[in-house]
């Protein structure tokens, strides 16, 4: 006697040894014996053999046409075992083994048709559930078929048709259950590119510049650029007239022009100094559409030959200290004596005169170490500069903290060319060392600033935006803890308001302090640390993107420049930082060397999508003198 059974959803055929009431002791063609359930044995019958009725069942169920098998089913629940008697026997005459096995495999294999409803017993689909069952399946298969042929057109460099309306989803989130997802998975498996590159290759990328940018816009800007209409703030009314001459100091590229200073002689005391800040917080109200646009983008994007600003062009246009211009300010007044020691403070909502934008690349070459050393030549506001920077230096010793990273270096991009058309845009990149007296003047001014003003919202107790340093840990907070990177007792960012709108809410709340009004934001404010919370995240977003930007410049320099090889310092193990570019590259050939230690590199392979450089290590060479300075994160707030 022969048996088949079902096991584990596969139908097997075994010989006999013992016959319970619950369960069989069988024998497997192969030799393998097993014992198995009574409630799973779907037939039982004398020839043929086990290893031939499944091998003949399969072969006859091949040409078992599963519509015309549909056809000649009832409508109710049936057995394998009755519908192979009406669709083989006929006339009262039985299948035969082969033929009722046959039948099981044909009804098993289309479960579109007939669907299971226990062990060899079936159902036949309903026909409106067929037609539905069948046209997915149609679909399925046309969706196939557009698959390859898909993938087959981008394998060939060509952009299928389909991909044109879906290329930002596919660049930057793409979604695996699209079709067109999956002809790109498919054909990157087969080229074996990534799905970058292969889109790349097919023309669906402009310029890697636009894929870096559009990516940030699609993260940051998802509603694009644009700034909606609004009106633009209005200048207040009423506010007293400084009699003073103030001037600012920036780079020639800047046009949120946010601070400046004034000096005024004091007989028999010493000085007056003046430090103003620019007042967007007198035209823009808290809540107002102006806040809404400055609470979204909540600081300025800078990056390489580019910016996107935190508030629109008349907002700024408004309230940048622009030169031969009155300017409502914020001003913080120092009483300075002879030697330098700030004795007294006031703090002054006015109208400022500004009678000078300086910029750094006409004043460092008259104003730096050198010539103050051997003698300042004749320029405008020479007397001023120096006597700033003689406070600053007596600032920096008393907070015994550096205010710039000595010997580190900055550098300046100049991108030739339009950025509409960025591969034929042209780079320069130039470097300066930070910590010159230009630098110094302006960092320590604003440190006493921010910290004053900082020290004169704890005092009044009304709550404002905290940079904090303690235990090491740089942080974003409401409370008026210390900052041991400075070396102040409370820092609170006030300085940048038309480009950090932390520096926009702190300038509300000071305005309010210095009128005696209730402030926007009180103790404890949901808003106030919802608004910290968010500009910390999205700050750090916006350095992420400028450092990222910078880099696809660089890359882009090593390639206008046809560098082939460039010389290195080691920062730690393999990590390299490159001469005259602000590139840290990891160099896996690099033998173990000290920090400090230089080496000449070849430069071998770079990728403008990935923004990967691979380089190669060539000589050893001498050792250098390791930069030194505390980390940017602690004087960021500092050079404005």
């Amino acid at each position: 006697m022969y048996v088949l059974f079902e096991e584990e959803g596969a139908f097997k055929a075994a010989s006999v040894l013992a016959d319970n009431d619950s369960s069989l002791q069988v024998e497997m063609a192969s030799g393998k014996r097993a014992k198995i359930k009574s409630s799973n044995v779907l037939l039982r019958y004398k020839e043929p053999s086990p290893g031939e009725l499944l091998s003949l069942a399969e072969a006859m169920a091949a040409g078992i046409e599963t519509e015309f098998l549909w056809e000649c089913a009832g409508d109710g629940e049936f057995s394998f075992c009755d519908l192979a008697d009406d669709y083989f026997g006929g006339a009262g005459q039985k299948a035969s083994p082969v033929e009722a096995a046959a039948l099981l495999l044909a009804l098993h294999a289309a479960p579109v048709h007939f669907h299971r409803k226990g062990k060899g017993r079936f159902r036949k689909a309903p026909p409106d559930i067929l037609a539905a069952a069948l046209a997915g399946l149609e679909k399925k298969r046309q969706q196939a078929l557009a698959i390859e042929r898909m993938a087959g057109e981008l394998k060939a460099a060509t952009l299928p048709p389909e991909f044109a309306p879906l290329l930002d989803q596919l660049l930057y989130k793409p979604d695996r259950n699209r079709p067109e997802t999956k002809a790109l998975e498919a054909a990157c498996a087969e080229t074996g590119l990534s799905a970058l590159h292969l889109l790349e290759k097919c023309g669906a990328i402009r310029s890697p510049y636009d894929y870096h940018f559009q990516h940030f816009l699609r993260e940051q800007f998802p509603r694009g650029t644009e700034f909606p209409e609004v009106e633009a703030p209005s200048l207040p009314d009423g506010l007293p007239r400084a009699e003073v001459r103030a001037f600012s100091i920036d780079d020639a590229a800047t046009t949120e022009i946010d601070d400046a200073f004034s000096l005024q002689q004091l007989p028999g005391i010493g000085w007056r100094v003046g430090i103003h800040i620019a007042a967007p917080g007198l035209g823009i109200a808290p809540n107002s559409p102006l806040d809404q646009i400055a609470r979204s983008r909540l600081s300025t994007v800078y990056m390489p030959g580019n910016k996107i600003t935190m508030l629109p062009d008349t907002a700024v246009a408004n309230f940048t200290l622009a030169e031969g211009r009155d300017c409502p300010a914020v001003s913080l007044y120092l009483t300075v004596t002879p030697e330098y020691e700030i004795t007294g403070h006031e703090s002054r909502v006015e109208i400022v005169p500004i009678v000078a934008n300086l910029r750094h690349h006409d004043v460092e070459p008259l104003f730096n170490e050198q010539t103050l050393e051997q003698g300042l030549p004749d320029f405008p506001f020479r007397d001023e500069l120096k006597t700033l920077w003689q406070l600053a230096n007596a600032c920096e010793g008393r907070r015994g903290k550096p205010s710039a990273m000595q010997g580190i270096n900055d550098y300046n991009f100049a991108i030739e060319g339009d950025l509409a058309d960025p591969e034929q845009c042209r780079v320069e990149i130039s470097e300066r060392k930070r910590g010159s007296p230009l630098d110094k003047l302006v960092s320590e001014l604003m440190i006493v600033a921010n910290s004053t003003w900082g020290g004169l919202l704890a005092e009044k107790g009304v709550p404002g935006i905290y940079r904090a340093q303690t235990g090491g840990k740089v942080r974003m907070t409401t409370s008026p803890l210390p900052h041991d990177g400075l070396g102040v007792d409370q820092y609170a960012w006030s300085s940048s308001p038309l480009r950090r709108y932390v520096d926009l809410v702190n300038q509300w709340q000071l305005v309010s302090c210095l009128r005696g009004e209730a402030p926007p934001f009180k103790p404890k404010s949901e808003l106030l640390f919802a608004a910290m919370r968010d500009f910390d995240l999205t700050y750090s977003a916006y350095a992420e993107f400028q450092r990222h930007m910078e880099r696809y410049w660089c890359l882009r320099w090593l390639r206008q420049e046809k560098v082939q090889t460039i010389e290195a310092t080691i920062r730690r193990e393999n990590l390299v930082k490159l001469d005259h570019l602000p590139l840290l590259q990891r160099v896996p050939s690099v033998p173990e060397l000290k920090p400090g230690q230089r080496v000449r590199l070849s430069v071998e392979a770079m990728d403008f999508l990935t923004l990967e450089l691979n380089c190669r290590y060539l000589e050893t060479l001498e050792v250098a003198a390791m930069e030194v300075g505390v980390e940017d994160e602690e004087t960021e707030g500092a050079v404005d």
